[in-house]
């Protein structure tokens, strides 16, 4: 087995002094609401897709009122929310008065 031995940052390969750490070396101090006051007011895309279908140029000319087009989920499925083309939730759609809405269900977390 195994001898346990202490470790310290040296060992890591961390023989940086201070003046020598880069901003992503510094760790980072907790962040408020306040702190994201500046972003609030930037203006985002944001999209709900119910399903998508692919088809020929021609077919999609022969299209006209009444058509319809086969998407490719089910009924009851999640639809996918994006804001500026990025996957970040899936959903339900709902209706709320006389409008249409939607209800995030999963949150989706990539590694950026």
């Amino acid at each position: 087995m195994a001898e346990e031995k202490d470790l310290n940052l040296k060992d890591l390969g961390g023989n940086q002094t201070e003046g020598d750490m880069t901003s992503s070396d510094v760790p980072e101090s907790p962040r408020s609401a306040k702190d994201l006051e500046p972003v609030y007011d930037i203006p985002v895309q944001v999209s709900a897709v119910l399903g998508k279908s692919t088809m020929e140029v021609s077919q999609l000319l022969r299209l006209g009122r009444g058509a319809v087009v086969e998407l490719d989920r089910k009924v009851g499925e999640a639809i996918d929310i994006y804001v500026n083309n990025r996957l970040v939730a899936r959903g339900e759609v709902v209706v709320v008065e006389d409008r249409l809405g939607i209800t995030m269900t999963e949150i989706i977390k990539t590694d950026r």
